[in-house]
């Protein structure tokens, strides 16, 4: 599925430098269950927890609380569970003053996560409700992962003036989004985009359009504490910067600034 830009192939109109983004963020909303280990399990072992948290997440709720924190109007399309966790879950987007489109369905998504001290981490996601999120015709700026089916971000992508795509957790798509964003295990899976910036952690980050580097940033140097939502404040930085006309090596360091603050906090959402 290949997409075009507006008219001269700009950032859609609008979206001077200052001036208000309006961004719909069409993924997944998790309860996320957090232990924070002495370091990470080989398989088959057993280690000791030192905490266990809870908190929201999902990338779709990240995004989109990231966006908003940035000050985007965000709206989010998302699925929760007719359950005790969904108010749980939803608790960080409601926050932040994210609009709600939600439809209730099955049982919330919850996120299981593993973090050492270094703050890497392993994760393991039932989707739950996230899976079964309905197609629908979404317009404007919009914003999407791939802890949705495939058809939600198809239908996400068809009418969308720009379309940005963070292709987490990665698999192949035929799509052509203006933006993908990926970390370079992901780019090896998902690399057709417009413009793609590929994400090496501390490392920093790189935007390619036609597969030539146009920016490169590094990452500001922190010490990190969870890298969960890191990736995802990176890419509603890069979204919502680009959309406000930024451009791309601005737009890039201030992704990178945010990914690192991210890191740096515990929890996958800005707060």
């Amino acid at each position: 599925m290949t997409r075009t830009l507006g008219a001269g192939g700009a950032w859609p109109a609008g979206s001077a430098p200052g001036r208000p983004v309006h961004l719909t963020v069409v993924g997944s909303v998790n309860l996320d269950l957090t232990a924070l280990v002495e370091r990470l399990p080989q398989p088959g072992e057993t280690v000791r927890a030192t905490e266990l948290r809870r908190s929201p997440g999902g990338k779709g709720a990240n995004q989109a609380v990231a966006a908003a924190r940035l000050g985007a109007r965000v709206r989010l399309v998302a699925a929760v569970g007719e359950d005790e966790l969904a108010d749980e879950a939803l608790a960080g987007l409601r926050a932040a003053g994210v609009e709600l489109d939600l439809e209730r369905k099955g049982r919330t998504g919850v996120a299981l996560i593993y973090v050492d001290p270094g703050g890497e981490n392993e994760i393991a996601v039932f989707p739950g409700a996230n899976a079964l999120l309905a197609p629908r015709r979404v317009e404007g700026a919009v914003l999407c992962q791939l802890e949705v089916p495939d058809a939600v971000v198809r239908a996400a992508a068809e009418h969308a003036s720009f379309f940005a795509l963070n292709a987490a957790p990665a698999r192949p798509l035929d799509l052509e989004p203006d933006l993908l964003v990926v970390n370079e295990r992901e780019y090896a899976t998902c690399s057709r985009g417009k413009l793609v910036a590929v994400t090496y952690g501390a490392s920093g980050a790189v935007l390619l359009e036609g597969g030539r580097e146009v920016a490169r940033a590094q990452a500001p140097p922190v010490r990190a504490v969870d890298a969960t939502g890191a990736g995802d404040a990176f890419t509603a930085a890069l979204v919502v910067s680009l959309l406000e006309g930024r451009g791309r090596k601005e737009a890039l360091e201030r992704a990178c600034a945010e990914g690192a603050r991210a890191a740096a906090l515990p929890g996958a959402q800005l707060r």
